[in-house]
């Protein structure tokens, strides 16, 4: 199948900002990272000496350019390339859309001039929230957004069978990514991968989505309506220190009282490293633009990036801390907010200055784990990928493959979804490590 355009299904930052600056100050921009890790509490844990150094993160999204702050050697390992773009050697791996490069920023990046065991005092260089961290980068989307279901269920399945490959240590799982399936979390094949990686010992964050309030309903996109993950709101700081002041951005996801958020992190306004040239660069840039090498943004794709950032630190603290217990340690110490449903907040705003004092303990949730046996198509939602006006539906994959969910949920189980480069009988091109 060729690159097609297609819908956005990874939790798209809604773009808008600042106007062009000639000069920037991250201690006077209230949403630079420099302020943010500050609010939520991360420097705390820099001058506890926490910093994510020996967590990864893999993240499944447009993949990962090696701009300044991720050019590091050995900052981002790239695994396969599952995008359309895989076919094209000029456009492997990196980042055509500028949305991986971004969540990839606010969760480790590093400027060149940042300066080991001083980032909490560092007002200058950029610093995502663990800088120390590294990244996995599994590309699946394009230059326009598209990706399809299929391409990231293949990618969760990547993750955890090589989650400890080459001296890899991956720990947390970022997915900006939904759709706007309803299909029960029970049978959902989607639903299904994420609860392998959680169950493998990967904490896996997703974005709520950006839909707003729903009344009554909520709604959470697949594969955060999965109660055993962590599905993270957006919050607005207002620009202030304060947790007094802070609200829910009016565009993120609300859930519902059986189904809702867990927690929300800042996501409005969030300035991170920018992929010059790329869609979001081109068509937002009257918006977006901070400096050559920063953009802004808002979404949950950010405030779910914050908490990925936030999870490699307690890890890095409690390197044998369970997802289970981490999402229990991150609800108990979150920040509630004033006059907010819970559906909508959840258990409140990360806050790590408390999570740091506060003692981890045996935790297990008890939930009724998915089948992955239900409908590929349906858990597309109504996004679909198109090719030359044909669009992707039914039970196949983007190879036109038959998907047959039982088969691959029973591969999955048994940790052999993936055999050397074949998924569900396909032989998916890049589908090996570098960098």
């Amino acid at each position: 199948m060729a690159a097609a355009a297609g819908v956005l299904v990874v939790g798209m930052a809604m773009l808008g900002g600042s106007a062009q600056a000639t000069s920037y100050d991250p201690a006077t921009d209230e949403y630079s990272m420099y302020n943010i890790n500050r609010t939520i509490g991360a420097r705390a844990y820099w001058q506890a000496g926490l910093t994510g150094k020996g967590v990864d993160v893999a993240i499944i999204d447009s993949g990962v350019s090696p701009v300044p702050g991720l050019d590091a050697p050995g900052k981002v390992i790239t695994g396969p390339d599952l995008s359309f773009e895989s076919q094209a050697p000029n456009l492997r791996n990196l980042d055509t859309f500028g949305h991986g490069t971004f969540i990839a920023g606010i969760i480790a990046g590093r400027g060149s001039g940042a300066v080991s065991g001083t980032y909490a005092a560092d007002e200058t260089n950029f610093l995502g929230v663990a800088p120390d961290a590294r990244i996995l980068s599994v590309k699946v989307a394009t230059s326009d957004g598209a990706t399809d279901v299929s391409q990231v269920i293949a990618a969760i399945d990547w993750v955890v069978q090589h989650k400890n490959d080459n001296g890899m240590n991956i720990r947390v799982l970022n997915l900006s990514y939904g759709t706007d399936s309803t299909q029960d979390y029970k049978v959902d094949p989607l639903a299904f991968a994420v609860e392998k990686a959680w169950n493998a010992g990967i904490f896996v964050v997703a974005a709520t989505g950006n839909d707003g309030f729903v009344k009554y309903t909520g709604s959470l996109t697949n594969p955060a309506r999965d109660p055993l993950i962590l599905a993270v709101g957006a919050s607005e700081t207002k620009g202030t220190l304060s947790y007094r002041d802070d609200t829910v951005a009016p565009f993120s996801s609300t859930g519902s009282w059986s189904r809702p958020v867990d927690l929300v992190a800042p996501g409005t306004h969030v300035a991170s490293l920018r992929v010059p040239g790329s869609y979001i660069d081109q068509n937002y840039g009257s918006t977006g633009y901070v400096t050559n090498t920063l953009f802004r943004g808002s979404g949950t794709s950010e405030a779910a990036a914050i908490v990925s950032g936030a999870a490699a630190l307690i890890i890095q603290q409690h390197p044998g801390i369970s997802p289970d217990a981490l999402k229990n340690l991150l609800r108990q110490t979150a920040t509630q907010l004033d006059d907010i449903s819970s559906a909508v907040q959840g258990r409140g705003e990360i806050n790590l200055t408390k999570a740091l004092s506060t003692s981890v303990y045996t935790y297990r949730q008890f939930l009724t784990p998915a089948t992955g046996g239900g409908s590929l198509e349906l858990a597309r939602g109504s996004i679909h990928v198109v090719n030359k006006g044909v669009y992707l539906v039914g039970e196949k994959d983007i190879f036109g493959h038959s998907f047959d969910s039982a088969a691959m949920a029973t591969a999955e189980a048994a940790g052999n979804s993936w055999s050397g480069g074949v998924w569900n009988g396909n032989t998916w091109s890049g589908s090996t490590w570098s960098g």
